[in-house]
């Protein structure tokens, strides 16, 4: 498709699940209207209390992956000190409770210098929209504080993580929270086409800003070409952990059926139990055999 097809395909629009449009919707401080909108919602905190915020990281520096391209979370600052860190998650990780608690921590310790007393330290909160089914709870949205097991009393505030999983949202069938304040705002960052989106935005003002918004930059040649890099990079990532957890799943098969060999178990037992080829097994049991 050369660049006049690209600019008139009216159908195509960028996906804020990809972080690097995320970034440009919530993170323009020329624009910040869209992002106290959202949180807003996400934190169910008066519009009015974000009077004053500031985004901390609001600059892209680079567009394409071989230019190193820059951090994509969303960091801010309210007007009474709290900071926010927001990220857009859609490879799967198991590590996503570390991941969320170390940028809590980065955030958190570097508000105080050298001498300062603890007095300076001030609540943060993360919030993780994920692009995948993560916890098992019903809840879409869920948050967490720092509380005592039996009794339920909360040590302090200073700490706050949040989880949306946008694919919970998608299928409704199991969820309790569907009046959740954010759910409008979840449902347009997780759509997947512009029919979906434009129907949510029917349905609010500041989304309907973010929907136009969206349609005006997926008609800029030089955004797209970003767009469809940092895709092109997501999905090498995804195929390279899909392969990685495939090597680590045929080695962990390869140890059982070693250990069986060794226990001098049929071969064709081996095959049905692990799923492993007979040649595969064979060639396990020359190594044995070479060994020994």
């Amino acid at each position: 498709m050369n660049k006049k097809e690209r600019i008139k395909d009216d159908n195509f629009i960028m996906l804020p699940t990809i972080d690097f449009v995320f970034k440009l919707l919530f993170g323009d401080v020329n624009h910040k209207e869209r992002l106290i909108s959202l949180l807003s919602a996400l934190l169910k905190i008066k519009i009015e209390e974000f009077d004053g915020i500031q985004i901390l990281n609001s600059e892209l520096q680079k567009l394409f992956e071989d230019d190193k391209l820059g951090i994509l979370d969303i960091r801010a600052k309210m007007k009474d000190g709290k900071q926010l860190d927001i990220e857009i998650q859609i490879l799967p990780t198991v590590y996503m409770p570390e991941r969320s608690l170390y940028y809590w921590s980065k955030m958190y310790t570097t508000q105080a210098k050298e001498g300062d007393s603890f007095k300076v330290l001030k609540k943060c909160i993360t919030i993780n929209i994920l692009d995948y089914k993560f916890l098992p709870v019903k809840k879409m949205h869920t948050c967490y504080h720092l509380k005592e097991d039996d009794t339920g009393h909360q040590l302090t505030d200073v700490i706050e993580v949040h989880f949306c999983e946008l694919e919970k949202l998608r299928d409704t069938t199991d969820l309790s929270d569907l009046n959740d304040p954010s759910v409008d705002w979840l449902r347009f960052i997780g759509a997947k086409t512009k029919g979906e989106m434009e129907m949510v935005a029917n349905n609010n003002e500041m989304i309907k800003d973010a929907y136009n918004y969206l349609k005006v930059i997926s008609k800029d040649e030089q955004k797209r070409l970003a767009y469809e890099a940092r895709q092109m990079d997501l999905m090498d990532r995804k195929t390279r952990e899909e392969e990685a957890e495939e090597r680590g799943r045929k080695e962990e098969k390869k140890e059982v059926a070693l250990n069986m060999l060794k226990e001098n178990v049929d071969v064709n037992m081996i095959e049905r139990f692990t799923g492993l080829s007979s040649k595969d097994i064979l060639k396990l049991k020359e190594g044995i055999e070479k060994q020994t």
